[in-house]
């Protein structure tokens, strides 16, 4: 197999970047593709790059030609990258010509001719937004709305919603379409956020597939597997994005952990353990029972790092008077590795996550789930290595980031898969038939 590498700020993927990376691809069998970070854009001098490090990764991840994304942090690192990875080929734009020529050494350097005539400033003068509308009665979509500013391409235009009161100071206002009806809205938008009780979501993602509408959707999407199955091959069908809304996913120091986790930073992996808790007094209207508002943020890394084809799953929870759990572990066995989480609506402990491996392991502090920061740890010390990475919004405006790339280019390839997001419908179907559990 033939590996290529390239790299480049992508900054408003524009068609000139995806014709050079079609003709990278065409180089070879795999191809890497190396995203700059902000601040080593800034070290060179490279002061107008508009688009943050997540935004830039996700538009290059959407035209689904790169086989892999990684990260450019420092100087040199492209000869670390090529040792690492076995590339054979590096290419880049026909403007650094003679640049990268030392390269030779490690692998062969090819020279692409960039398109002509395309201009960044033109395709965004251009650009229709798309209309957004937000459904759900909970004060999270007060940051939805405040992070949709941040983001190029999205206009919040509609709100259907039954408690207008706890909006009634921050946006509602400054929206031209407001109901309660959620057909009534549907009409005045190209796509919808959903972040109503979970119960809802199938008949909402369905209604709004079945009127020509994109769907992002708060996780859980659905609560069983053949409904999510469903509503992917109805989306499919009408050549819709449908697509899992979990912050995290989108954080960049998330992504980075995932990728230094395969190239085997720590070894094999063993176990992976999150904790995800909260205290609060009283259950406002609108919020969500413990299992679906902290279940699928604790599963996913142990779904993306171990896999979802786990053997075993064991579920124990302690529940409120009125049946919804204020506590619950489930943990998952696989042939060689293991997963466990703690989740909690009214206990506290430490919200941190671990994942232990045969030469070391990764730290991420409480709160791991909007983390900007982590540690890599071994036996000896002196070789541990801290990763810190500016978080914007906790991860929201990178996700509304992947949402409207997706619409734009048809291609839904975020950093949440299909398989995952069937899995997570999976086992809150367990978890609602008490299936495998234990209630103490």
């Amino acid at each position: 197999m033939t590996k290529v590498i390239t790299y480049g700020t992508y900054d408003l993927l524009h068609y000139g970047h995806i014709r050079l990376l079609e003709r990278a691809k065409a180089l070879g069998d795999y191809l890497i593709v190396g995203v700059t970070a902000d601040n080593f854009d800034l070290a060179r001098g490279k002061i107008n790059v508009q688009q943050s490090l997540m935004e830039r990764i996700e538009a290059v991840r959407s035209t689904g030609i790169a086989d892999e994304i990684i990260i450019e942090e420092y100087e040199g690192q492209k000869i670390d990258d090529i040792r690492r990875y076995g590339v054979d080929i590096f290419t880049v734009g026909s403007d650094w010509v003679g640049k990268f020529d030392y390269l030779n050494e490690f692998c062969k350097v090819v020279y692409l001719d960039r398109t002509q005539g395309v201009s960044s400033s033109d395709l965004r003068d251009n650009k229709r937004s798309i209309r957004l509308g937000l459904v759900g009665d909970s004060i999270f979509l007060n940051k939805i709305f405040t992070e949709a500013k941040f983001v190029n391409g999205i206009h919040i235009n509609a709100l259907c919603t039954k408690s207008l009161d706890i909006y009634a100071n921050t946006f509602s206002s400054a929206i031209s379409n407001v109901t309660d009806n959620y057909s009534e809205m549907l009409p005045y938008i190209d796509a919808v956020y959903i972040r109503s009780q979970p119960e809802n979501h199938y008949h909402q993602i369905k209604t709004a597939l079945n009127k020509g509408k994109h769907v992002l959707c708060e996780s859980p999407i659905v609560l069983c597997r053949h409904q999510c199955e469903e509503l992917y091959d109805l989306a499919t069908k009408n050549n819709l994005v449908l697509m899992e809304a979990i912050k995290t996913a989108y954080s960049t120091a998330y992504s980075r952990l995932l990728l230094l986790i395969k190239t085997g930073k720590i070894g094999d992996v063993i176990s992976v353990d999150t904790i995800c808790t909260s205290i609060r007094k009283s259950k406002s209207f609108g919020e969500w029972n413990n299992i679906y508002e902290w279940g699928p943020t604790a599963i996913l890394p142990i779904l993306q790092i171990l896999g979802t084809n786990y053997k075993t799953i064991q579920i124990v929870s302690k529940l409120h008077d009125d049946g919804s759990d204020c506590f619950t572990k489930i943990d998952f066995t696989y042939d060689h590795t293991v997963g466990s989480i703690k989740i909690g609506d009214g206990v506290k402990s430490e919200g941190c996550m671990m994942v232990s491996g045969t030469q070391g392991y990764i730290y991420v502090p409480a709160p791991w789930w909007k983390t900007d920061y982590f540690e890599v740890r071994y036996e000896n010390s002196t070789e541990n290595q801290r990763y810190f990475y500016q978080l914007d919004g906790e991860g929201i405006r990178y996700e509304l980031v992947a949402f409207t790339k997706a619409v734009e280019l048809n291609v839904v390839n975020t950093s949440i898969n299909r398989d995952v997001t069937l899995k997570l419908a999976e086992i809150m179907g367990k978890f609602n038939e008490k299936d495998n559990m234990t209630i103490i």
